[in-house]
């Protein structure tokens, strides 16, 4: 099975950008929206997308702005959690009034929390991939001092190197698998070699020195029942947090063995987690 292209314009407050996606399943089928990390692509969930559509969803992952085939923003304090949940707004409203579920890995998860913590949200399940309402100061230093390079590559395989220790919490992933994220990961540079997809200004809102992030006042107005993945070793999502998420009812917490931050939804098991639970009725 092959994805299919999306393209939408969306509206910040500087105008009007493209936001790219791929989508999967049959176009009638009840949708899912998977959001992915950081310096991710909708890519990322090229396996779990196609095991759902296999169970008949149609599943759209988009690549956030800044990031793989989407638009570039213009103004880099843009760059934030708000401007790219308001970009999803446009993207939720091609469904109409139908529910949807959302997957959201990390900053995914953060721009889901938002979405579904809203009045009259469409969300009626919501995935949590290694995120939660509290997030550390340090764990936020650690990403910002990885963003803050520019980072180019003479080949594929010096990226895929740079891949697998980058993102080397993501667990014991197999070579196709390092291949296919290394792949969708890079563009190639008009002098030979490749770089990295996104915009590099995404680093801006990370040169200040972060302090911790708290929004649980948020995640106590999210309705949808929610299964929350946290990576063992994972240093984002810590394992008190975790803990007092679980203790909201309708919400479910495993931990994934083997890696840190964050599962790479890319094995059987991980992807056996989150379609099942999607796959429960309402």
């Amino acid at each position: 099975m092959s994805p299919r292209e999306g393209r939408l314009r969306w509206l910040s407050p500087v105008g009007f950008h493209r936001l790219a996606w791929t989508e999967w399943g049959p176009a009638d089928g009840a949708p899912v929206v998977c959001v992915h990390g950081l310096t991710r692509t909708g890519r990322d969930f090229d396996f779990l997308a196609a095991a759902l559509a296999e169970r008949g969803r149609r599943v759209l992952c988009p690549d956030m702005p800044g990031r793989g085939a989407s638009d570039r923003l213009p103004d880099p304090s843009l760059y934030r959690n708000d401007i790219y949940a308001g970009a999803c707004a446009h993207l939720l409203a091609t469904f109409g009034d139908r529910r949807i579920d959302w997957v959201g890995t990390s900053m995914g998860g953060i721009i889901g929390m938002i979405v579904a913590a809203m009045p009259n949200a469409p969300i009626r399940r919501l995935v949590i991939n290694d995120v939660g309402p509290s997030i550390p100061a340090a764990a936020l230093a650690r990403i910002g001092e990885y963003l803050g390079r520019v980072w180019s590559f003479p080949d594929l395989a010096a990226a895929e190197a740079h891949t697998r220790k980058a993102y080397a919490p993501f667990g014991a992933l197999t070579d196709a698998q390092w291949r296919h994220l290394t792949e969708t990961s890079v563009r190639p540079l008009a002098g030979g070699g490749f770089r990295l997809h996104y915009d590099p200004a995404i680093a801006e809102p990370f040169r200040t020195a972060p302090q911790d992030m708290e929004f649980w006042p948020a995640w106590e107005h999210i309705a949808a029942p929610s299964l929350v993945l946290r990576g063992e070793a994972s240093d984002l999502l810590l394992p008190e947090t975790a803990a007092r998420m679980a203790a909201k009812p309708a919400v479910r917490v495993q931990t994934i063995p083997g890696c840190g931050h964050a599962p790479a939804l890319l094995d059987a098991v991980q992807i056996g987690l989150v379609t099942d639970f999607l796959m429960e009725p309402a």
